[in-house]
């Protein structure tokens, strides 16, 4: 189903693209497994581009006049963690403003977390109930 797109979200609508792709694929996810979805739990990383209140606030929108109305979108924020080269150590940084090791000050050449935009779970539950045990 086509789902209309408003001009009027302003910023939100990349967060709305992207509410609408993860409803899309949970919804081809329920009918391959014929499960009602009532939560998808997702890991977000503030370098994923993706602003985590929008993205539940668009989740709302998206989810509308699917079978997905009414769910839950959890959203488990990652930290940045880069690998200090120096300290050959992991890192994780406070801020994202500052790519560098917070004990040494080396700039850092591997972000190890901090990208994730990944589903990592739903939660479902059977849409045909349990047959009925047989008496003898």
């Amino acid at each position: 189903m086509d789902r209309p797109r408003s001009p009027r979200l302003g910023p939100a609508m990349h967060e709305l693209s992207i509410a609408m792709s993860i409803v899309d694929l949970a919804l081809d996810e329920a009918r391959e497994r014929r499960v009602t979805i009532d939560a998808v739990y997702l890991d977000l990383g503030p370098l994923s581009g993706v602003v985590a209140d929008a993205l539940r606030f668009s989740w709302e929108i998206a989810c509308q006049d699917t079978a997905l109305q009414g769910s839950r979108l959890l959203i488990r924020e990652i930290p940045v963690e880069i690998h200090c080269s120096t300290c050959n150590a992991n890192r994780t940084l406070d801020s994202v403003q500052w790519l560098c090791c917070p004990v040494c000050g080396t700039p850092a050449l591997e972000v190890i977390h901090g990208k994730e935009l990944a589903i990592i779970a739903l939660e479902v539950r059977d849409e045909q109930p349990a047959a009925a045990p047989r008496s003898a």
